[in-house]
C-alpha cells in the first residue's frame, strides 16, 4: 500500500490489517487502570478469579452497565480506531465510549480436547444480529476486542477467519438488497486462513467488520475475559470517494477484496433493524 500518515499504526500494521483483517494494539491501558472494572465484572459474575469452584458456567455474557471514554482511558486504541476509519469525524458519538459488556470464557471442566480453528468449529458468525447487512452498513465500522485477562494459546481466545473478509465482501456486493445475519455462516467453508487471538491485559484487537469469528474452548487454568464492541459510523462506508487517498483502511480492504479501485454501491432496499 502507498505510504500514509497515521497516528499510531505503522505501515506494517496497516498492511497486516489489509491482508489479515485485524490488527493488535499492545498496552493500550494498564492493569492498574483495568482493576476497578475487573473487580466489578467478577462481582457481577459472582465469580472469583482465584477460586475455580466459583466458575460454574462455561461462558457468561453480562450486559453493559457503565461507560468510559475511550480516548482518555486508552488513547492508543482510540488513535488506532481513527487510523483505520479515516478520522474521528467519521465515527458516531455513541462509539466514543466503551461499555462493560463482559464475555467470560471459563476453563472447560469435562476434559474436552482443544480444537484448533477450522470450518468445523461451531459458532462462526459475522457480528450484527440487529440490522440488515449491506456492503456499506454504517452500523459496523470496526469490531473491537478489549483484552481484560492474559490469554495464552488454547486459553479461550477468539478464533478469526482472516480470509473471510473477501468472501463476505463478495457476498454482499452481489446482494444490494441486503443480507440477514444468518446468511453468512456457510461462507466459513471457503476459508483457510485462521488465527487464535491471544494477548495480555491492556491489548486491544481491532477487526474488520466483515470478519467471521468464533468462540473457542478454554483449556487453560485461568479465566478469559474480554469486551466485544462495535464502532458505529456517522455515515455509510464510501467506496467511491473522489480522492482515493481518502479511502479508509476498512474501505480499502473491501475494494481490495473485490479487486476494484472504486465501487459506486447503492442499496436497493431500505436499511432496517431486525427484531430479535
Amino acid at each position: 500500500m502507498p505510504p500514509h500518515s497515521f497516528q499510531v499504526l505503522d505501515q506494517l500494521q496497516a498492511q497486516h490489517f489489509l491482508d489479515k483483517g485485524y490488527v493488535v494494539l499492545k498496552n493500550c491501558f494498564s492493569r492498574e487502570a483495568a482493576q476497578p472494572w475487573l473487580d466489578s465484572a467478577y462481582s457481577r459474575a459472582e465469580a472469583d478469579p482465584q477460586r475455580p469452584e466459583t466458575w460454574t458456567k462455561a461462558r457468561l455474557h453480562l450486559q453493559g452497565m457503565d461507560q468510559l471514554e475511550i480516548e482518555p482511558f486508552a488513547p492508543k486504541a482510540w488513535a488506532g480506531i481513527c487510523d483505520l476509519l479515516g478520522g474521528a469525524e467519521r465515527i458516531a458519538d455513541a462509539s466514543r465510549v466503551w461499555e462493560n459488556w463482559w464475555i467470560f470464557n471459563f476453563p472447560v471442566r469435562d476434559h474436552r480436547p482443544w480444537e484448533p480453528p477450522a470450518p468445523q468449529v461451531n459458532g462462526w458468525h459475522k457480528d450484527g444480529s440487529w440490522f440488515k447487512h449491506f456492503l456499506d452498513s454504517p452500523e459496523q465500522g470496526l469490531l473491537q476486542i478489549g483484552v481484560w485477562s492474559d490469554i495464552e494459546p488454547q486459553g479461550g481466545g477468539t478464533f478469526v477467519a482472516c480470509d473471510s473478509v473477501k468472501y463476505v465482501a463478495e457476498y454482499m456486493a452481489e446482494r444490494p438488497q441486503g443480507c440477514l445475519p444468518k446468511d453468512f455462516k456457510t461462507l466459513i467453508d471457503r476459508c483457510q486462513d485462521f488465527v487464535e487471538i491471544t494477548g495480555q491485559v491492556g491489548d486491544v484487537v481491532l477487526l474488520h467488520p466483515y470478519i467471521l469469528h468464533s468462540a473457542s474452548l478454554n483449556c487453560s487454568e485461568r479465566v478469559r475475559l474480554i469486551t466485544n464492541s462495535t464502532v458505529f459510523m456517522q455515515a455509510p462506508l464510501n467506496f467511491n470517494r473522489e480522492n482515493p487517498q481518502e479511502f479508509s483502511l476498512v474501505e480499502r480492504a473491501v475494494l481490495t477484496a473485490l479487486g476494484v479501485d472504486r465501487l459506486d454501491f447503492k442499496p436497493t432496499t431500505a436499511r432496517e433493524r431486525i427484531q430479535s
